[in-house]
């Protein structure tokens, strides 16, 4: 599509927002803009929109070309988060220009996990676990959505699977920061099922407030039906009584039910606030 001045920011700057964007700056004198333009809307055709070719027609639109600086056309931008990001002028061979585009585009396991997290976002959590799953079948080494999927599985409820999943991160997943807190979850949630009713329970915290273990496994089998709040009230609990606890164990599972209950933003934003007065 053709741009000008006035339309330039809404064409190109937002939109790369969300895609790479081409501005292709061209005039209809200039020879090679007419061998390098249809190559362009080719590529656009074939790549079926997973980048966004615009056009300007220096003559009419000098100060986008005095910005740019297209003192030599035909003059290519790319343009991603707003920002050019690289440029190329003169007819270029297609294959050239397939590769200088395609070092701007996701790989195809990067896209499906971009479309999760969209998804995800969107409070999509069925197909959000559709693109992590196609994500992680196109490359089965991928931390990154394999740390989300677990999340996804623990957040609707299947902590068998999500402890299945979690066991399939390669070993240099241990040196991400989600890798510990994930963990902490998940054996919060496993030790649960063995543990006893929350009223049996919470008659041996009554006898003894400082049975820091009865609150752990009180904050576990909260974790374990999803009940946020009173579980990291626990947390809190064992961390205001003693924070060395079991190698502060309340402290790492209270960063672990952050990320577990980050649907819910406010109430996890409340708890930080209480956890930072407590340890600072």
């Amino acid at each position: 599509m053709d741009v000008t001045l006035a339309n330039f920011e809404r064409e190109v700057i937002h939109a790369s927002r969300e895609v790479l964007v081409l501005v292709d700056f061209w005039a209809p004198w200039c020879g090679p803009c007419r061998t390098l333009t249809p190559t362009l809307e080719k590529l656009e055709r074939d790549y079926a929109g997973r980048f966004k070719l615009v056009k300007v027609n220096v003559d009419e639109n000098p100060e986008l070309a005095a910005h740019f600086q297209a003192r030599s056309i035909p003059l290519v931008v790319a343009i991603v988060n707003e920002r050019p990001v690289d440029k190329f002028t003169g007819a270029q061979p297609e294959g050239q220009i397939r590769a200088f585009i395609d070092r701007f585009l996701p790989l195809p396991h990067e896209e499906e996990h971009q479309q999760a997290l969209a998804a995800a976002q969107a409070g999509d959590m069925e197909t959000a676990e559709k693109h992590l799953r196609a994500a992680l079948v196109l490359d089965a080494t991928y931390d990154e959505a394999r740390f989300d999927y677990v999340e996804v599985l623990i957040a609707t409820g299947r902590p068998e699977d999500a402890k299945a999943q979690f066991a399939l991160l390669t070993p240099k997943a241990k040196a991400d920061p989600r890798y510990e807190p994930m963990e902490t979850a998940l054996n919060a949630v496993d030790q649960a099922q063995d543990l006893p009713d929350e009223d049996e329970i919470i008659k041996r915290i009554e006898a003894n407030p400082n049975d820091l273990q009865a609150r752990l496994e009180l904050a576990n089998k909260r974790i374990a039906r999803r009940a946020w709040g009173p579980a990291m009230d626990e947390l809190l609990e064992i961390v205001a009584r003693d924070r060395t606890f079991q190698e502060e164990i309340g402290r790492k599972t209270l960063i672990a039910v952050f990320g577990m209950a980050s649907a819910q933003p406010e109430l996890v934003s409340q708890y930080r606030r209480k956890l930072s007065t407590l340890l600072f």
